[in-house]
């Protein structure tokens, strides 16, 4: 059953996001290397497993295992030629654990960066990006998708691009970048300035917001400037477990073992009303947000940075930014 996910926010009034995809099929077997799409053709029912989770934990919405879906990021691979194959199998699954959950959940299409630098830094133009999301679009929209979600990305640029690719499908769109260096993206945006962005779109994504990025903090205070540079847009974030290193051959996440209590009940105040988790979190994480999402009452005043670091812990400053890049991995 298709679902309208701005009606849906508005019968709710905040909804619950997913969590890591990647970092669920690592621990399922994914190995370094590996394309994660490639396991909606060939383990399904490993995707499928995920989703459940997810959606068990009280998930309103799951993104499709497709982030790295455009020709662009399927060709390190050697899989460009699998576009439409691919995203379709990852909705696929994805509609077929929705489908069956007895309640309401939204299939969201995941869209991550095209890997390229658009010009002038780089080879890409804005035309041949929103050639390529529009193409990853188009197989997401097709297997049945609700909305298109764009996540992950750094440059207004490239968000031009992905936004004039999804627009070609007619369906909802939800976008949220990464503010990973001391309070905007890498490229520079800030959340004012993503917020000034949105405004001045004549056909503007449902919601916004921040994803990824260095943990926890820093992705409620990105949404904190979203929602104080605009109270209308309905703001998303979808926050990691903070920094990851690798510790005895695995990655490890330093907020992964915290309650998520706090940052869920402070992402609603800062004004989210869409809230989830990224890299590092499980179904637990989930649950917890769930928790807050049902219960949770509103406080008086939006929280100051102090509080949220208080909380959550610092915010990322300028000397952290080696250690950010050095950390900075594939959404989920």
């Amino acid at each position: 059953m298709a679902i309208d996910l701005a009606a849906f926010l508005d019968e709710r009034g905040a909804l619950v996001a997913d969590g890591g995809m990647g970092t669920s099929l690592f621990e399922l077997g994914l190995t370094s290397g590996d394309c994660p799409e490639v396991w909606n053709v060939d383990h399904p029912d490993t995707v499928a497993k995920v989703h459940q989770g997810f959606v068990d934990a009280g998930a309103d919405i799951v993104l499709s295992n497709t982030f790295g879906g455009t020709a662009s990021r399927l060709a390190l691979h050697g899989n460009e030629h699998r576009v439409a194959e691919l995203n379709a199998a990852g909705v696929a699954v994805a509609r077929s654990v929705a489908d069956q959950a007895g309640r309401s959940v939204a299939v969201a299409g995941s869209m991550g960066p095209t890997g390229a630098l658009f010009e002038p830094l780089g080879p890409l133009t804005v035309d041949e990006g929103a050639a390529l999301f529009a193409a990853q679009a188009a197989a997401l929209a097709e297997a049945g998708a609700d909305v298109l979600w764009i996540e992950t990305l750094s440059a207004l640029d490239e968000l031009a691009a992905a936004l004039a690719g999804a627009l070609t499908t007619g369906l909802p769109i939800v976008a949220t970048l990464s503010f990973d260096t001391n309070g905007s993206t890498m490229m520079g945006v800030t959340p004012a300035a993503f917020a000034g962005w949105w405004q001045g779109q004549p056909e503007a994504p449902v919601a916004i917001g921040s994803n990824c990025g260095v943990g926890p903090a820093d992705n409620v205070l990105a949404g904190a400037g979203i929602h104080a540079a605009d109270p209308d847009v309905a703001v998303v974030v979808k926050g990691n477990c903070g920094v990851p290193q690798f510790i005895d051959g695995r990655l490890w996440y330093p907020a992964a073992d915290e309650d998520m209590t706090a940052y869920a009940e402070l992402a609603l105040d800062a004004g989210a009303r869409i809230v989830g988790a990224c890299c590092g979190s499980l179904p637990r994480h989930t649950a917890q947000i769930r928790t807050v999402v049902d219960t949770h009452r509103p406080a008086a005043e939006p929280p100051t940075e102090a509080e949220i670091e208080a909380r959550l812990g610092v915010v990322a400053r300028p000397a952290d930014r080696g250690r950010e890049r050095r950390g900075r991995r594939r959404a989920g």
